[in-house]
């Protein structure tokens, strides 16, 4: 048995008497009242103690904090409410008081189940809540579901996103960040061949692993050259006593998190040092924004063991869906089928996580769609995180994004195709 999580969890029970003394030390250099505290000296401590408390802090579930937005030139209350719940995830709609609200495109933001939570995408809906009804996947924390729920694998991910689009459509439009893409349009394409009426009006995917091969990243080549029993030795432990979880088998999010700093530990260290710097300065400014990217990046959620080895041995390791051997519930996923659905892929220059044309196959996949219905965006000048976050996310990628669903926003409510449109 892998035993990576109690390990885990006794080191950090291990620390508390640390982190206790340097809460206290941290405090004691902080008061008013002590010499020190304005000293070159007394910032130096006050910073490596909270460098300290940080980096062995285990970080929980953030939250959206979005209050308002703005619609027109009216600022207005934006309101938090779940409006589709299962026991592995709630969908969260985000109300705004205005009379015109109601009007806008319905938009659901697939938020990635990769380890990180739903708030990574916070950036991304604050960006559409002044012309969207905007709802997020709000996938929920293995450790946190009890064993009698059952298992949750990539085939029950498929399922829940059937029964959000049959909840919330016909008039849907559907964006896939990253991981979801895989499911996403897998779950349109069954959904397209069973001419179901609830099928999303379109499907935004971005920076998404619909074919690995192409351009294939160090995440792609380690999962292909290790292969799926590797991942499964070493990759998967069971929920420790004291959680609700307990003794499920489940992909820890610390290991996940491990790799991910892994890839780029060189930024992270800099970045820590910098704060470190802006904090024996006074620069509160510049610490701010250092810690409140890193609360929200260092928050991690644990993934059922069954979704991650299945994702990981169809997505990474086999192809499947490329190669048009991908099955749901003993039924083929031929993105074939999809005819109406309209598809826009978007992938950033430099992305390290889903290579350049690994979204865009998505386009060349579906022979049967019209291309007039299929939109191609390359982002230059930014990676993966650049692709729906940040400053040319915002001024670039998310208008072609409006423009992209308000071309299908007016297409009538979708009927099931007749025989003569299906054999065409």
């Amino acid at each position: 048995m892998n035993l990576s999580y109690y390990w885990y969890e006794t080191a950090h029970w291990l620390l508390s008497p640390a982190r206790a003394a340097s809460d206290i030390t941290k405090l004691f250099f902080e008061d008013p009242g002590n010499p020190l505290t304005d000293t070159a000296y007394g910032r130096t401590v006050t910073a490596a103690c909270e460098l300290f408390e940080r980096t062995t802090r285990r970080y929980g579930k953030p939250v959206f904090g979005l209050g308002t937005t703005v619609i027109g030139a009216e600022e207005v209350a934006v309101t938090e409410r779940i409006v589709w719940s299962r026991s592995f995830c709630d969908v969260i709609a985000f109300d705004r008081d205005h009379p015109r609200a109601e009007a806008q495109p319905k938009l659901l933001i697939v938020a990635p189940m990769s380890g990180h939570y739903a708030t990574l995408l916070r950036g991304t809906v604050e960006t559409f809540l002044p012309t969207h009804q905007v709802m997020i996947t709000d996938w929920v924390d293995a450790r946190l579901v009890p064993l009698a729920e059952g298992r949750f694998d990539l085939d029950d991910y498929i399922d829940y996103l059937r029964d959000m689009f049959r909840a919330f459509g016909p008039d849907l439009h559907v964006m896939a960040v990253c991981q979801p893409a895989v499911p996403v349009i897998a779950a349109v394409a069954r959904m397209e061949a069973e001419n179901d009426p609830a099928t999303p009006r379109s499907m935004i995917l971005m920076g998404g692993p619909i074919d690995t091969r192409r351009s294939p990243t160090a995440v792609n080549e380690l999962a292909e050259k290790r292969g799926i029993e590797w991942f499964r030795q070493h990759c998967i432990a069971k929920v420790p006593p004291g959680n609700p979880g307990f003794w499920r088998d489940v992909y820890p999010g610390f290991l996940q998190l491990s790799g991910f700093m892994a890839m780029n530990l060189d930024r992270h260290m800099n970045a820590h040092w910098e704060m470190f710097n802006h904090l024996v300065e006074g620069d509160g400014d510049s610490a701010e924004k250092h810690r409140d990217f890193y609360d929200e990046y260092l928050a991690v959620m644990d993934l059922t063991a069954e979704y991650y080895l299945q994702t990981v041995d169809t997505v990474f390791v086999k192809h499947e869906l490329p190669k048009g051997e991908m099955m749901h519930r003993n039924e083929p996923v031929d993105l074939a089928a999809i005819r109406r659905c309209a598809i826009m892929a978007i992938e950033g220059e430099r992305d390290d996580i889903s290579g350049v044309g690994q979204t865009k196959a998505a386009l060349d996949l579906t022979p049967n769609l019209p291309s007039t219905k299929k939109l191609y965006h390359l982002q230059p000048g930014v990676g993966h995180y650049g692709v729906f976050n940040g400053s040319r996310f915002r001024a670039e990628i998310a208008p072609r994004i409006v423009e992209f669903i308000e071309n299908y926003e007016r297409e009538p409510t979708r009927k099931k195709p007749s025989r003569a449109e299906l054999r065409s």
